[in-house]
């Protein structure tokens, strides 16, 4: 018997018997939750600073105590509204977190041979904790930075360990839907953190409860956590080879053969094993491994330059440009997240169904056309400087485009960037491969940051043409050489790279080997 013919969402039934359990649903839904502590922080804070998602930025008080210059620039009407916010202060407490998480994010790789998955989440949930405890305290601009790096620590490790969790946990039939899960919870985080930054705004006080509150989603993550058993792949890399089989009992349901699949991952793992250099080494030098390596890289950038995570980070000062006041700016990022929010329900019905490259061309088609109409509205009706008022039917128009935008996004690149990652890697680099994934896209995220107000400045309304552009080109890479993953088991990923037309070059001759199809006695 062969575990890992290649041929469709058929193929993890035929081998493995798989069913969608309850065990497997919780313990995915409870992984999946860690994607809240990104998603909330990654708005809250930003938002503190003017900055991403929306209100504390809107807090006199919170920019009194910390970024005065910006309150002065908000006060000069003569301003070039395109730059009134390019201040290098207020960038650089928004990107502190992803730097630390991208630190953290390597790092995690590593730990992940000691603590497992399991481990690093825990420990992420921790660092998150406290570091949203330092925040909402804070009395100065370095308290707030070292809690900020805290945070950031946080976010690495999960981003890195959460995404391999779920796809090594789910049946490979609906691996993509669960693996959605959680973009679905950083999704909620984003919108429960718009909604909290809405609520609090005129509060003076209430930029430390906005700030305070991300450690509720770590609370609930670390918590759930302790529940959980780790990954099968996990446990064999460590040596826990009946502990590993009594989780997929466990999570499988009593039909499923798990012996098959605990055969395969064993096979997988002393491969991987066989070879005496580190995964991260083998990563970056190994021939075979030039796919995984190239998409480890490319797969980010799609993501970020898309423009939809910095749209996200900074919707309210688009909004501002575009005529809409402070209040109405907040609520218009409200509507934003919960339009991404939702899109993601049809990205989870699509995915295992229509495959990933389905959601890659309907994203990016939305995503150009409305980038391309946003840049011509904000060109034509708020002059060079954005200094005039838009009519309100543009104004209008303008949200509505960037909600269908932000659809696009949710449907496509938003849930992407873990599923795709989270299976591609074989077992030899995986943690390697998801680590360098995670850094990459907090890396990204960091410059995006330090530098959109700088380019919104100067590109002014043609910033949202240049991402349109970049959508097109990445798109174009995408569908010419990412293979589609649709219903593979991780065991068997190597035989679809091996049968692409380029890659097959790297990786070998198509034919399945241990690492990537063992043959089951």
């Amino acid at each position: 018997m062969t575990a890992g013919v290649v041929g469709g969402s058929d193929v993890a039934t035929a081998v493995y018997g798989g069913e969608l359990t309850l065990s497997v649903l919780v313990t995915c839904i409870v992984a999946a939750s860690g994607g809240l502590i990104f998603g909330y922080e990654s708005t809250t804070s930003a938002s503190q600073a003017r900055i991403p998602a929306c209100g504390v930025s809107q807090m006199k008080p919170f920019l009194e105590a910390f970024f005065p210059k910006v309150l002065r620039r908000m006060a000069d009407a003569r301003r070039d509204q395109y730059c009134v916010f390019d201040s290098h202060a207020l960038t650089a407490f928004t990107s502190s977190l992803y730097v630390a998480g991208l630190v953290a994010s390597l790092a995690a790789g590593r730990v992940t041979k000691s603590l497992g998955r399991r481990g690093v989440m825990l420990a992420g949930g921790a660092l998150f904790f406290t570091g949203g405890a330092m925040t909402g305290g804070a009395v100065n601009v370095a308290m707030l930075i070292v809690g900020r790096m805290l945070l950031g620590f946080g976010v690495g490790f999960t981003n890195q360990a959460t995404p391999l969790y779920l796809a090594e946990m789910a049946p490979s039939r609906w691996r993509g839907s669960l693996t959605v899960s959680f973009q679905f919870f950083l999704s909620l985080g984003i919108l429960i953190a718009n909604l909290t930054n809405y609520g609090t705004a005129r509060v003076p006080w209430g930029w430390r409860l906005s700030l305070g509150l991300a450690g509720a989603p770590a609370f609930f993550i670390v918590v759930g956590a302790f529940f959980l058993s780790d990954t099968p792949s996990s446990l064999v890399m460590r040596g826990k080879v009946e502990r590993a089989r009594s989780a997929l009992l466990r999570v499988r349901g009593p039909r499923a053969d798990v012996d098959v699949e605990l055969k395969a991952i064993v096979q997988a793992v002393e491969a991987a094993r066989s070879s005496g250099d580190g995964a991260f080494r083998r990563l970056v030098t190994g021939r075979e491994y030039r796919p995984h390596l190239t998409f480890a890289l490319v797969l980010p950038l799609c993501h970020q330059l898309s423009g939809m995570m910095v749209l996200t980070f900074f919707s309210p000062l688009v909004f501002r440009v575009a005529g809409f006041g402070s209040n109405a700016a907040l609520m218009g990022a409200v509507i934003l997240a919960a339009v991404k929010f939702g899109s993601l329900i049809l990205s989870t019905l699509v995915i295992d169904r229509y495959g990933r490259k389905v959601l890659v061309i309907a994203g990016a088609a939305l995503m150009i056309i409305c980038q391309v109409a946003n840049a011509w509205i904000m060109g034509a009706q708020t002059g060079k400087s954005g200094q005039v008022a838009m009519p309100r039917a543009y104004s209008l128009a303008l949200l509505a485009l960037t909600c269908v935008q932000g659809a696009g996004f949710g449907m496509s690149w938003a849930p992407l960037i873990w599923v795709i990652p989270g299976e591609i890697f074989p077992v030899a680099i995986r943690s390697a491969g998801q680590a360098v994934s995670v850094s990459v896209t907090l890396g990204l995220t960091f410059l995006q940051t330090q530098t959109f107000l700088w380019l919104l400045c100067r590109l002014k309304y043609a910033t949202f043409a240049y991402y349109a552009g970049w959508v097109a080109a990445m798109t174009a890479f995408v569908l010419v050489f990412l293979p589609e993953t649709k219903g593979v088991p991780l065991e068997s990923m190597a035989a679809v790279w091996a049968r692409h037309w380029y890659w097959r070059r790297f990786v070998g001759d198509g034919q399945p080997t241990a690492q990537a199809s063992p043959s089951i006695s």
